[in-house]
């Protein structure tokens, strides 16, 4: 995680941003006392995102959780793909 103020961002703004995205990591850009701004890639974002959509149901949660524990104890089996 980078963290920085206001005024260091605006002076290299493309350095910032560039290892945002090529790192996925996370920017803290701090303004003031319990203020601040986070930036981070599209990329991340979106996978925030999806994890979030996954675990907003306790049905979807049980499902992760079942097939984790399934992948944990080689209980799982490959399947193959089906062409159509």
């Amino acid at each position: 995680m980078l963290t920085t103020t206001i005024s260091d961002f605006r002076k290299d703004v493309k350095s910032y941003l560039d290892r945002v995205t090529k790192n996925f990591e996370t920017l803290i850009i701090n303004r003031g006392k319990d203020n601040g701004v986070v930036i981070m890639s599209l990329a991340e974002y979106n996978s925030l995102c999806a994890t979030n959509h996954e675990l907003s149901s306790k049905t979807n949660e049980r499902r992760l959780d079942s097939a984790i524990d399934k992948l944990n104890n080689g209980s799982s089996f490959p399947k193959d793909h089906i062409e159509e």
